[in-house]
């Protein structure tokens, strides 16, 4: 079993933990691993409350619209528009699975 030891807690007013700071690294490793072809009951979750399918990847993997934007070699202002977008182009669909690191497939609109 994997410890995790490199974190801070943040206690608050009441003096009970409130927040918990782990290494940017850490963070990252610990994100959900994809299965191929698999959407998870938490995107298609997220979808149902009416996200988009891409909001509903971006957010589940833990990533902010400036990463995927910055990733894909777009604005942030473009990639806000593209992920309210109903059916994106293909070409931007491409590139979004390609910074999500998810099939097009998976990305089913």
């Amino acid at each position: 079993m994997n410890t995790l030891t490199n974190y801070q807690t943040i206690l608050g007013d009441n003096g009970k933990p409130t927040f918990v700071v782990i290494p940017y690294n850490d963070f990252f490793q610990s994100r959900p691993t994809i299965k191929e072809g698999y959407v998870p009951h938490e995107v298609v979750s997220l979808v149902v409350d009416g996200s988009t399918m891409l909001q509903a990847w971006r957010e589940y993997l833990r990533h902010t619209q400036t990463e995927i934007a910055q990733q894909m070699g777009i604005t942030l202002v473009e990639y806000t528009k593209l992920e309210t977008m109903k059916r994106p182009s293909k070409k931007m669909r491409q590139k979004a699975t390609e910074a999500l690191g998810i099939s097009l497939e998976q990305l089913v609109y």
